[in-house]
């Protein structure tokens, strides 16, 4: 059975068959992205290639892949039962990349973006999607030379999906708030805490998805854009949303958190997107009033200017309230999480990095965040 779309055409309600079930409920799998540097000058090398044939013979559960620049690679962990397991993971996939970057002369560092680096100059991976993607979206692809941490979180139907999407999509700018981790860009300090966040806002389809009242709705959607021919239209990953569905995974995936340089943070974030998701779909459903995805741009905006000094509108009140404040109530709905007792409101690394930079420059800052990178039990 389908559904007419705007022009009256009809749309198959099942544009790609979704995986959700599949794996345990609330089940996470972590997606980190780490710069490849020259040990000397700290700056940006195109060796991703060289660094995954270097890492062929290392053990190791998860993948070291590609991503859109040649000077990154990701490193994903797989499906895992807990963010402890996933903690694991990541270590040892930290150290494979160490490993691997050692073996031909790079060594690899984990933060939002490089301090000093000029995103628009980075080589991109000559492959057909990456290609494909910097011919149509241009200056706006080329300035995506920043780093996120992607946090899929298992589900176990689409209805849930959507729930947790609208649980959390409020709370959002919080995470991006405490994970602010990209202060500079292209050697400057531009008076943004994540300066990533408002590079990903230049792509199209990005920030906040749209408010879909059913999953056959945002299959409708997906299907619309697939059906019109433009470019980078015919596949759902192409919508670069702070959070959206993946049915091929059977997930929600959150993409709204900088790149943590400390590792423990990255287990925080994992642990609390997981939570905030149990609560959403165990706990009274939320519902929405699509002028909320205005409170969402004004909260987004703020958090990426000011990170945790940011005063952000509460998600349920029409009043501001600090970073600290919220957090300690979001914590309090969650409860005692594992991993979650490194999260300090008070602070973020974009700070850390701003205070390095002003007193010693930007080759301190890199040199800091390579050291921190690796620095974990």
């Amino acid at each position: 059975m389908g559904s007419r779309g705007p022009a009256g055409a009809r749309h198959p309600r099942r544009v790609i068959e979704p995986r959700f079930g599949e794996s345990s409920p609330f089940s996470v799998g972590v997606e980190e992205e780490l710069m490849i540097l020259d040990p000397e000058t700290l700056e940006p090398r195109p060796a991703v290639d060289e660094l995954l044939r270097a890492a062929e013979d290392l053990e190791y559960e998860g993948l070291l892949k590609t991503e859109l620049h040649a000077s990154v690679v990701e490193l994903n962990s797989g499906i895992c039962e807990t963010p402890g397991e996933a903690y694991e993971r990541l270590a040892v996939l930290r150290r494979a990349a160490a490993r691997a970057a050692e073996r031909v002369g790079m060594r690899v560092a984990a933060a939002g973006s490089h301090a000093a680096a000029d995103p628009e100059s980075l080589e991109v991976v000559g492959k057909p999607r990456y290609e494909g993607f910097v011919e149509y979206a241009g200056v706006s692809a080329r300035r995506q030379g920043v780093n996120g941490l992607h946090v899929h979180v298992g589900l176990s139907d689409e209805a849930e999906c959507l729930q947790a999407l609208e649980g959390l999509l409020p709370w959002l700018p919080l995470v991006l708030a405490l994970s602010a981790n990209s202060p500079y860009l292209a050697g400057r300090e531009t008076g943004l805490m994540s300066n990533r966040a408002q590079v990903l806002a230049e792509l199209p389809r990005s920030g906040a998805p749209p408010l879909f009242r059913s999953f056959a709705e945002w299959e409708q959607l997906v299907e619309r854009f697939r059906l019109s021919g433009i470019p980078l239209g015919k596949d759902y990953t192409s919508f670069w949303w702070d959070v959206r569905p993946h049915p091929r995974f059977g997930t929600l995936e959150i993409r709204i958190a900088d790149q943590p340089t400390s590792l423990a943070l990255t287990g925080a974030f994992t642990a609390l997107l997981q939570a905030v998701c149990r609560r959403a779909v165990q706990g009274a459903r939320r519902e929405h009033a699509p002028w909320e995805r205005g409170v969402y741009q004004q909260n987004r905006w703020a958090a990426s200017r000011f990170g945790v000094r940011a005063e952000l509108i509460h998600p349920d009140e029409s009043r501001a309230a600090t970073v600290p404040e919220l957090t300690r109530e979001l914590l309090g709905h969650v409860g005692g999480a594992e991993l979650l007792d490194v999260l300090d409101p008070s602070t973020c690394e974009a700070e850390r990095q701003l205070e390095i930079g002003r007193a010693e420059g930007l080759a301190a800052v890199v040199g800091d965040v390579a050291e921190r990178s690796l620095q974990f039990g």
